[in-house]
């Protein structure tokens, strides 16, 4: 979904929000040891931390201990956990074809009567289908999802399921759904997930052309993840917002929103896409203002900048569109 950065998602920024489980031993045998002698519902937690903070080999690792010591002592669900999470590690570090043989694995050991385990199959496979841009399926399978985790008390599990038909379904289910997560959301009172909800809902509204609903959608976004997100996370949010201001034609406000401070934040980051991102919206304001001159100066850097984030890659349109305002404004 990198073709339009105000969507985030939850693959990458929030997982289930498990507590970290300090492992201490008196040296690094006696600490392998310890993992696999531990639980394989301790150990899942452990990995969901590090899944969660995005250190996806090292939580490979732990899915792996849990594995074993699920199978060892007979636990099917935390077996299924496990084998999905380990796919999952796979897919999102790009390694489909890695993680494939895994989630087959969870899904000969998936059972409807243990929760945890069909819940988390359920979202791994609907991430397999996503990605093979099998959409209606990966639709079906997230509904499937959130009707299975509504009615079985799991709130952050059925937002996740919410959050994802937001993402795979068509503009119309997008906004149902988005809504749909964001109300249990509030109801669970599961804060960390309101930012990206808010956030995606915003896109889909901006998609559809409704730009004063979209406006209204990243200001929500904004609120949740200045209190609850990373610091990236809050300088993105406030790029949106000007970035919707900009869409409705209000070169002012959107001025006041995306701003030279904002793109030495993101320099310091060292993150080439946002800088990209920042250098494109302070063109097209300076569009709006009619200085052409100082448009061209933005684009052109914003074209650098995006281009070093491989940006021809992965929104090849976009990046063409870019060159294309440079020439004719050349």
């Amino acid at each position: 979904m990198r073709a339009n950065p105000c969507r985030f998602s939850l693959c990458f920024f929030f997982g289930m929000f498990a507590d970290i489980l300090l492992l201490s031993s008196a040296n690094a045998q006696d600490n392998h040891l310890t993992e696999v002698l531990m639980p394989s519902k301790s150990l899942i937690s452990q990995a969901d931390s590090l899944f969660d903070s995005r250190q996806y080999d090292q939580a490979r690792e732990v899915y792996l201990l849990a594995a074993d010591s699920a199978a060892a002592s007979g636990d099917n669900s935390s077996l299924t956990e496990a084998y999905a999470m380990i796919a999952r590690t796979y897919l999102i570090t790009e390694k489909k074809d890695e993680g494939r043989p895994w989630i087959e694995k969870a899904a000969g050991s998936a059972k409807k009567e243990e929760p945890l385990g069909w819940s988390r199959y359920l979202g791994v496979r609907g991430r397999f289908e996503w990605q093979d841009k099998e959409l209606e399926k990966a639709t079906a399978t997230f509904k499937e999802m959130y009707q299975y985790c509504s009615e079985k008390g799991l709130h952050e599990r059925a937002i996740d399921a919410a959050h994802m038909v937001a993402i795979t379904g068509g503009l119309d289910e997008q906004v149902e759904w988005g809504l749909k997560g964001i109300k249990e959301a509030e109801a669970g009172n599961v804060t960390g997930w309101l930012g990206p909800l808010w956030n995606n809902l915003g896109y889909t509204y901006e998609d559809m052309g409704k730009y004063r609903e979209s406006l209204d959608a990243y200001l929500k976004a904004r609120e949740y993840h200045h209190k609850y997100s990373d610091e990236k996370s809050k300088i993105v949010a406030d790029w949106a917002v000007g970035h919707a201001y900009r869409l409705l034609g209000e070169p002012d406000s959107a001025a006041q929103w995306i701003t030279q401070d904002m793109l030495a934040r993101f320099e310091s980051m060292g993150d080439a896409e946002f800088q990209g991102w920042a250098l494109k919206e302070m063109g097209e304001i300076a569009l709006l203002k009619s200085r052409p001159d100082s448009a061209l100066t933005y684009f052109t850097r914003a074209e650098e900048k995006l281009r070093a984030a491989d940006m021809p890659n992965w929104d090849a349109d976009g990046y063409k569109k870019l060159q294309e305002q440079i020439e004719k404004l050349r």
